[in-house]
């Protein structure tokens, strides 16, 4: 997933709950209008809203910049494994 040495950089942005521009994504695992998976520099984001939708995606630079109504915004990590299960099975099913 990432070099060794490499500095984790990672940054967020949102205003108003209606934009969100992500710096440090690797890759979009799935989306549609609900929810968000990305694989980031920090661990698997998943942010869920309404009316979500991507507005600029480089992953060449690592950027992603999400419009909608934002919900939540959680990272799916070892600490939070039973969640990253079911959300992930809720997600691949």
């Amino acid at each position: 997933m990432m070099e060794q040495g490499k500095t984790k950089r990672q940054e967020v942005k949102m205003l108003n709950r209606k934009l969100m521009e992500i710096s440090g994504v690797l890759n979009v695992e799935s989306f549609d209008s609900e929810e968000f998976l990305l694989e980031t520099e920090c661990g698997y984001l998943a942010i869920t809203g309404q009316n979500l939708h991507i507005k600029n995606l480089n992953l060449e630079q690592g950027l992603v910049a999400i419009e909608g109504y934002m919900h939540t915004m959680a990272y799916l990590d070892s600490a939070n494994q039973k969640a990253s299960k079911g959300f992930l099975s809720k997600l691949f099913k």
